[in-house]
């Protein structure tokens, strides 16, 4: 409906056009051609003069009834640190331009009226003045020399690096059609290196896992930041030209393939903070569209935009932008899970598939002391068991894992100080199968621990082996889990 609108508007238009022009040529029969021209040339003036004070009521009503809608006016005032100066700086240019905006506009449509054509009046024919060409070009410049100035000024400030001593935190921004891949530093508070030759479709930045700051950055579904803190953004681009743009934060930086660039700023309003300031406004008493429950207010977030065409899916590099506390921060910090470790490691492309990392034997070794000192302290003889959860053995098979060894390097190291600590080496399945092959497998896994021992010069005359099949179970074997409980390498203490 609103399409046929506009085609039967424009073929109104036309006709009334046409139909001025008839009347005009019938004017010029009836009134005679010079007069029909004097009376066209006022009307028109006329015409002028009253579309231009329209038009500049209908420019300073639109300003007036929309300012709320306008970042750095009504509610929409900066939410950073630096959008202050930014939110100056455009002010200061705003103001200016529109004094010119006005003046000009004002000179034009009153002009058009005051000077239209008459009867043995001449235009005037100026075909140089140096002085008046002195003022229109030398008072422009001079403005627009103050305004770039002063917005040198702002860049600078806001430009300003963080040393390498700074309080702040950086994330990692990378654009590509059509999403930005957001990357936090984990507990060393470093973004590991990255080598877009190293892209696959697990690792989409190319981190390089061979570089140890890689292994605790989690990626994020939305860009999280605590109110009150520097943050730099780190800005890259992984195919065409992308631009991160922040609006509420006052903060646009073209993403480049191949030239990373950054950007620095502090958040210093939190979203529920803004949604706040946004609920005195009336335009934001609305229901939400998508959310017809809650008002606009209600339902208000920041976002990570790109301000690019990037390509037929740009809209969909919209993101979730929010600021909370640092408490909150801090609580969802702690949800999050090291993308190296929750999708890379272990795989194809972990280069450490058939090793563990230091802060993995430290955990492992961590956890078997801890059951240790709880199994020496039972009083029970039965409950003084340790139940390997680090020894694992290839399919069907006696024949010990690559990672195993870090487990058992860890029982070595205990009998090492404990001189008076003997043991006995338990092997255990689950009830699969026939029951003498299950027996057979215990036995032989024991004794694959056992030979383990041997050939690192522990004093075997401290240590046995046996088989216990299917015998002992510790878990339902009606259960997976239970199988999976029951599927287990152990050792008891026999004294101490």
């Amino acid at each position: 409906m609103t399409g046929l609108f506009v085609i039967l508007s424009l073929i109104l238009l036309v006709v009334v056009i046409v139909q001025i022009a008839k009347m005009t040529d019938l004017a010029e029969g009836l009134l005679g051609r010079e007069v029909a021209q004097r009376r066209t040339n006022r009307n028109v003036g006329t015409g002028f003069l009253l579309f231009g004070i329209a038009f500049l009521v209908i420019c300073v009503w639109s300003a007036i009834h929309y300012k709320n809608f306008m970042l750095g006016y009504g509610p929409h005032v900066a939410a950073s640190v630096h959008g202050v100066e930014v939110d100056k700086s455009f002010n200061l240019t705003t103001i200016i331009t529109g004094i010119v905006f006005f003046l000009t506009h004002i000179a034009l449509f009153f002009f058009a009226w005051k000077y239209a054509g008459r009867k043995g009046r001449k235009a005037e024919f100026m075909a140089h003045d140096n002085k008046l060409e002195v003022i229109w070009t030398a008072l422009p410049a001079l403005v627009m020399a103050l305004l770039v100035f002063d917005g040198l000024v702002t860049w600078n400030k806001v430009m300003a690096d963080v040393g390498p001593d700074g309080d702040y935190m950086e994330i990692g921004a990378t654009g590509y059609q059509f999403a930005w891949a957001l990357r936090y530093p984990g507990e060393d508070g470093k973004l590991g290196e990255k080598d877009y030759k190293l892209i696959t479709g697990k690792n989409i930045l190319g981190q390089d896992w061979n570089d140890s700051q890689n292994w605790d950055d989690f990626m994020a579904d939305e860009l999280v930041l605590p109110v009150g803190k520097t943050v730099r953004i780190r800005i890259s681009a992984r195919d065409v030209l992308h631009s991160f743009f922040l609006p509420h934060f006052r903060v646009k930086m073209d993403a480049v393939p191949g030239m990373p660039t950054y950007f620095v700023f502090t958040p210093s309003t939190t979203t529920e903070e803004y949604r706040q300031r946004l609920k005195e406004y009336p335009e934001y008493q609305q229901p939400d569209p998508n959310e017809p429950e809650k008002q606009l207010w209600q339902t208000f977030d920041y976002e990570l935009a790109c301000a690019e065409l990037c390509g037929k899916g740009h809209f969909s590099m919209r993101k979730k932008v929010r600021v909370v506390t640092e408490e909150e921060y801090d609580q969802w910090l702690a949800k999050q899970k090291s993308f190296y470790l929750s999708n890379i490691r272990h795989t194809d492309e972990d280069p450490f598939k058939d090793d563990l990392l230091p802060m993995e034997i430290e955990a492992q070794k961590k956890e078997f002391n801890d059951a240790l000192s709880k199994a020496m302290k039972e009083e029970d003889a039965d409950k003084k068991v340790v139940v390997f959860h680090h020894v694992n053995f290839k399919t069907g098979s006696a024949e010990l894992t690559a990672l195993s060894r870090y487990e058992i390097n860890n029982l070595i190291e205990a009998l090492n100080n404990n001189p008076n600590l003997t043991i006995e080496l338990r092997g255990h399945t689950d009830n699969t199968g026939d029951a003498d092959a299950n027996m057979a497998l215990s036995e032989a896994r024991a004794k694959a621990v056992y030979d383990y021992l041997a050939k690192r010069n522990v004093d075997m005359s401290r240590v046995s082996a046996a088989g216990y099949g299917q015998t002992m179970p510790i878990g339902d074997n009606a259960t997976e889990e239970g199988r999976r409980q029951n599927r287990r390498t152990e050792f008891k203490i026999i004294t101490q």
